[in-house]
């Protein structure tokens, strides 16, 4: 039987520690060790049923959880029994309808079983410390080598008491090949404060090994695409710094407005609900700097150090904004000035990026639904065709939907002419790789966090870099200091966000439309 590799030293003065893993992600090394029961709290919520269900259905049609070790436990407040449970989450789980889809939808259904408890509860989880006990025992476990995994598909607002009741009634022993670990879903927190508030609290029940802060972002396949592009391309390494990059721009668009959330998001805004996670981590591996290995300490430090390096935002470089019938929701408050769009400047003082404006970008009921990445070269010096007009030359990363990269360049338009036309080198991922299923986001992070493989997930001090980047605006707009300007539903958001980018350098490319191609 093999046994967890050796952990690794504390890093930065703090008393973080993390597991340490091959950097070879290998699918199928998950170490030989006990039974696995993995926790999904709040199994009665939305989160549960649509997105950590499935994910952990997916893992196990594809045989990376097996039936004979992993035993799964809903626990929430809701009475109902493991029926009701497995009925809820039953149509989100497989759309297939082959006979060998089905056998494993069903022998899938058969390892869930529910506890319902309150989550300050003592008779609650010794209940369901309780059932996963007597699961180990069936699976005959030797002490010490069972594994817990506990998601917490909750409120931020209860992870303290439910860490706390999951510490004091249903931690594994852990000194031999076991271990506890512990996912906890975003937000962390509203500001600098909260957030370091609830670190401590977490702090004061697990090690930093023990917590897997999860941003789904970072699961997403374009995105852990980045580091291979920067690292392993020798083109890109020589261009990618302030010589030859005007600006970057990260952006989330969506189509739809709050739809119901509007209780939910009205509290958060669209800063802290996607600018402040979502769009920073994707920041962090755009302008990060070479990590000394693909060990996770190292890639997470140097993602730190460019938190780090980012100067405080300037409010000349701020534009927010809120669309016509926001308010209309009866969830949201009557006046209420929260942001439904940001456009930000974010800038980095050190010598790859001085310079270089870094224009984060996210809004709701806007004009088209996509993520990307959208890196914008200089103009060519002594431009001899005068192709100017056409655009620059811009490296784009499309992360949602139809996955693709592509870079915009100028080329001799076909004729007899010499005359140039803007086009592209294309790499998109439903036409190059049709036989292969992307997994979704949550299936490699849960996956990530059997095997120990904290890379993806956040560590304590770069969420409190984070928080110090942004709390200073949040508190801003928190006290009506920067009022947010209407937009109508199917634009692009306020003009003066247009405004910004052009005066942060971004030259627009007029008259040229990127079109996925087709199979």
């Amino acid at each position: 039987m093999s046994t967890p590799s050796s952990r690794n030293t504390s890093f930065n003065g703090n008393n973080f520690r993390s597991e340490s893993f091959s950097s070879e992600r290998d699918l199928d090394s998950v170490p030989e060790t006990g039974c696995l029961s993995v926790v999904v709290l709040g199994a009665s919520g939305d989160l549960a049923k649509k997105k950590t269900f499935p994910a952990l259905f997916n893992l196990f049609r594809q045989g990376f959880l097996q039936s004979n070790e992993v035993h799964i436990f809903g626990y929430a407040r809701t009475k109902m029994s493991d029926d009701d449970l497995r009925e809820r989450i039953h149509g989100y789980l497989s759309h297939g309808k082959g006979d060998e889809e089905m056998e494993s939808l069903t022998n899938f259904l058969q390892l869930i079983k529910y506890v319902s408890g309150s989550y300050d509860s003592e008779d609650g989880f010794r209940l369901l410390d309780k059932e996963i006990s007597e699961h180990e025992l069936v699976r005959k476990s030797h002490p010490g080598t069972s594994r817990r995994l506990f998601y917490l598909a909750l409120p931020p607002s209860v992870y303290p008491s439910v860490c706390k009741m999951i510490r004091s009634y249903c931690m594994n022993q852990s000194h031999l090949s076991g271990w506890t670990r512990i996912v906890v879903e975003k937000p962390f927190g509203k500001d600098l404060s909260s957030s370091e508030e609830l670190s401590l609290q977490l702090a004061e029940l697990f090690n930093e090994e023990q917590l897997y802060r999860i941003d789904h972002y970072l699961g997403k396949e374009l995105v852990q695409n980045l580091l291979v592009l920067r690292f392993a391309n020798r083109f890109f390494v020589p261009l990618w710094n302030r010589d030859n990059i005007d600006n970057v721009q990260i952006v989330f668009r969506e189509d739809f407005g709050t739809e119901g959330r509007g209780g939910y998001f009205d509290e958060y805004g669209i800063i802290r609900d996607i600018i402040q996670n979502h769009l920073l981590q994707v920041f962090c591996l755009v302008a990060m700097e070479k990590p000394v290995s693909l060990k996770p300490e190292h890639i997470r430090d140097e993602k730190v150090k460019v938190l780090q390096s980012v100067t405080p935002i300037a409010p000349e470089e701020v534009v927010l904004g809120q669309y016509d019938g926001y308010r209309d929701d009866p969830t949201v408050p009557d006046g209420s000035s929260t942001p439904t769009f940001a456009t930000v400047v974010l800038r980095i003082h050190n010598e790859r990026w001085e310079g270089v404006p870094f224009i984060l970008k996210a809004g709701k009921a806007l004009n088209s639904r996509k993520a990307e990445v959208r890196v914008q070269f200089k103009d060519v010096p002594g431009d001899i065709f005068r192709s100017k007009k056409h655009g620059r030359n811009e490296f784009v990363i499309r992360l949602q939907p139809s996955e693709a990269m592509y870079m915009k360049l100028t080329v001799k338009k076909p004729g007899l002419q010499m005359s140039t036309i803007l086009s592209e080198l294309d790499l998109s991922y439903g036409q190059r790789y049709q036989d292969v299923k992307i997994p979704e986001a949550y299936e490699r992070l849960i996956l990530d966090t059997i095997r120990g493989d904290q890379q993806h997930f956040v560590r304590r001090d770069e969420l409190r870099a984070a928080w110090e980047i942004f709390t200073p605006l949040l508190h801003k707009i928190d006290n009506g200091e920067l009022p947010p300007i209407s937009y109508k539903p199917g634009s692009r958001g306020p003009a003066e966000a247009d405004e910004l980018l052009a005066r942060a350098g971004y030259v627009q490319t007029h008259g040229y439309i990127w079109i996925p191609p087709s199979l």
